[in-house]
């Protein structure tokens, strides 16, 4: 059985992928970025998904968020219903943006899996790295290189 603590934390995660794949993916220019309207469509894109996986929490379904595939994938079909619902497509084709935003936000899913995990330890890593630090936290030497 999932807490209320992770239930929580999956709700705000399915709410920003969705939300900033519906704001790349939304046709216009970077103006559109500022624009209220289009942050309107976004946010209720990232409700609708949000409110979808929570739902689905209380399913064996939930077992997929287990899984860094079948979270991605989860989420990618999570957003393209939430998209569907939020608003109608801009691109011409019936549903098309939809599936190009649940596209988007699953890869978005799968890359936080990979960046995210354990504390962000390999975002840690890069930037002890850029900065010229080992992981332990000394400078890294010429003759270490």
């Amino acid at each position: 059985m999932m807490s209320w603590r992770r239930r929580f934390i999956l709700f705000i995660s399915r709410f920003w992928q969705p939300t900033s794949a519906c704001m790349s993916c939304m046709p216009g220019s970077l103006a559109n970025l500022l624009s209220i309207p289009h942050w309107g469509l976004a946010l209720q894109t990232g409700l609708f998904t949000g409110l979808l996986a929570l739902l689905l929490s209380f399913t064996p379904a939930a077992k997929l968020y287990g899984n860094r595939y079948g979270n991605a994938l989860l989420v990618g079909l999570l957003t393209m219903v939430g998209d569907t619902f939020a608003h109608p497509g801009h691109y011409g084709t019936p549903h098309l943006e939809a599936v190009v935003t649940g596209i988007v936000s699953g890869l978005l899913a799968l890359a936080g899996s990979f960046l995210f995990e354990d504390r962000a330890r390999r975002l840690r890593a890069l930037w002890a790295r850029a900065r010229g630090h080992d992981n332990r936290g000394s400078q890294i030497s010429e003759r270490d290189l």
